[in-house]
């Protein structure tokens, strides 16, 4: 195990607001570099509280939160927004530039960088996630997607280490959740961003992230691989939310039909894996041959 500090971390973390609703209460939760990291709850369990406090945006009464081991009080805000870039659930609350490329300039453009270097920076931000011929788009003639896309463009033209999402595929459809998180998976694969998301969208999750936080009413009810919180399913419904649908087919197959199925399988490719374990060597043979 590296002796590295975390990228993220947070120790016995309270934060409540002032009418007296208590947000999150003793948060421990910790990302190493290069992670993808989830943060799975519904509505009102304290995750975009959370997220406002890592990216700086909310002081918490309680507890410490340090980037790469320093106190990120400490951090200036210039450094901050070059080592944490946030990106809201709603783009309309983040795009305002006349167009695409303008808007994915600005941050660099605030930093004083040479104007080449603006331009290289929002060429390569829309690559990254697959924008590149929108450039000379209006914003508001964007689809929802693509905002969201020229959203996480515009924190990407700042080359922050850590990408922190709040809810990422609220509002796509299923084709377009998956294309979202795969896109992240990329980013965090081939580039070495490390992600953290906050989202209640169970199904495609176990794809692509490394680690899971399980919150409910502003506490970490679970943290482990995705195998590891979603096997128990008692915590799962305690949390409010529900196995990924394929993970909930294979358990009543093995409840209500005595299927034999060792485990949980989270995906379809361990779904397909399991049972065709079932079906004898010789049958499928047959199938395939006829």
């Amino acid at each position: 195990m590296s002796d590295a500090p975390f990228a993220l971390e947070t120790d016995a973390l309270s934060f409540a607001y002032p009418d007296g609703f208590v947000a999150l209460s003793d948060i421990a939760f910790r990302v190493r570099s290069g992670e993808f990291v989830a943060m799975l709850a519904s509505n009102g369990s304290g995750k975009t509280t959370l997220i406002k406090v890592l990216a700086g945006l909310l002081s918490a009464q309680k507890g410490s939160t340090r980037i790469n081991g320093r106190e990120l009080r400490d951090y200036p805000q210039t450094e901050l927004y070059q080592l944490v870039g946030l990106v809201f659930q709603n783009p309309n609350d983040q795009l305002f530039g006349a167009t695409v490329a303008e808007d994915v300039a600005f941050g660099p453009r605030n930093l004083g960088l040479p104007e080449t270097e603006v331009r290289r920076r929002v060429a390569e931000a829309l690559r990254a996630v697959g924008a590149e011929e929108l450039g000379e788009r209006a914003i508001h003639h964007l689809s929802f997607g693509q905002q969201k896309r020229v959203a996480i463009a515009g924190v990407l033209a700042m080359q922050p280490p850590i990408l922190i999402l709040d809810e990422p595929t609220a509002g796509l459809d299923p084709a377009g959740e998956h294309s979202m998180l795969h896109l992240l998976g990329t980013l965090n694969r081939k580039m070495g961003i490390t992600i953290v998301l906050a989202t209640h969208s169970v199904d495609t999750l176990p794809l692509f992230a490394d680690r899971i936080y399980l919150l409910n009413q502003g506490r970490v009810l679970k943290e482990g691989s995705p195998e590891e919180v979603f096997r128990d399913q008692e915590l799962i419904e305690r949390a409010s939310l529900r196995l990924p649908h394929v993970s909930r087919l294979l358990s009543e197959l093995k409840r209500l039909d005595g299927v034999p199925i060792n485990g949980l399988p989270l995906t379809l490719r361990e779904a397909r894996e399991q049972l065709l374990s079932l079906i004898p060597d010789e049958l499928i043979v047959e199938v395939k041959a006829s």
